[in-house]
């Protein structure tokens, strides 16, 4: 299978998406499309990579994001693969809302296991797709924002960016 790739640039810097049959299998704030390849599960992993100017759905939900409609970014298929609570974790993601973000004791209680916080913790950092399965969302109990692979200043703009959509 070969991939599609695209750079986007946005408010937060360049984002890039990589996709293949209209799913993503993993996305990030660079420019760099190394930083993204070694993320996506290797029984995944595309055998080659083509730069396109569109990824369609996946690009206008991007777009629509930062015009201050993060919903919509939902609504793109996402492609990873995992473990069982890993994996279900990542869907449990996907139904927090944009600007009611959730605290790592929270996001294992939603995943159905309270006394994971570690492998909640650990579900975010090993998120492929960023944006669109939302680890942003996912703070500390006491508010701080916790880690994010693409910086705590993007985290932080994203989440306030959510908090006025």
């Amino acid at each position: 299978m070969i991939a599609e790739t695209l750079t986007m640039n946005t408010p937060d810097g360049p984002f890039t998406v990589i996709s293949a049959d209209g799913a993503v299998l993993a996305s990030g704030w660079t420019a760099e499309l190394d930083e993204l390849t070694g993320q996506i599960h290797p029984t995944l992993r595309p055998a080659g990579y083509t730069a396109v100017r569109s990824l369609g759905s996946i690009s206008d939900a991007v777009a629509a994001y930062y015009d201050g409609r993060p919903e919509d970014i939902m609504d793109v298929t996402v492609l990873q693969k995992s473990g069982p609570f890993r994996a279900h974790a990542w869907d449990v993601l996907r139904t927090v809302s944009p600007g009611k973000p959730v605290t790592y004791t929270e996001y294992a209680l939603l995943a159905g296991n309270p006394a994971a916080v570690r492998a909640a913790a650990s579900a975010c950092a090993f998120n492929a797709a960023a944006l669109f399965v939302p680890c942003h969302r996912v703070v500390r109990t006491d508010g701080t924002l916790g880690g994010f692979r693409w910086g705590l200043q993007i985290k932080g703009r994203l989440l306030a960016r959510e908090a006025v959509a």
